[in-house]
């Protein structure tokens, strides 16, 4: 399809408007835009009190861990303990 010869100056000529009125109106969004991102800015109080979330958050993640290596030692001793068959040819306790 190809484009008549009297298109040609008629889409130059729109064009310098659309420019005109388009820029300025792209540029404003565009201010406006990041002008209510800092504005949606936490707290300092916020911000300080979920630090401190995040330390406790930590915190409990190391005792969690040590629970489990401490209950993973015990069920190894425990299953070490029933696992072992006596000894053949011993006598028992009290002979």
């Amino acid at each position: 399809m190809l484009i008549g010869g009297e298109w040609i100056p008629i889409i130059s000529i729109a064009i310098v408007p659309i420019t005109a009125i388009g820029w300025p109106l792209a540029r404003a969004y565009a201010k406006r835009m990041e002008q209510g991102s800092a504005a949606t800015r936490v707290p300092l109080e916020v911000t300080a009190r979920l630090e401190r979330m995040e330390q406790a958050i930590d915190s409990i993640a190391v005792e969690v861990e040590r629970i489990s290596e401490g209950q993973r030692f015990t069920t190894k001793l425990l299953s070490e303990r029933t696992a072992a068959p006596p000894a053949v040819g011993s006598s028992p306790p009290g002979r």
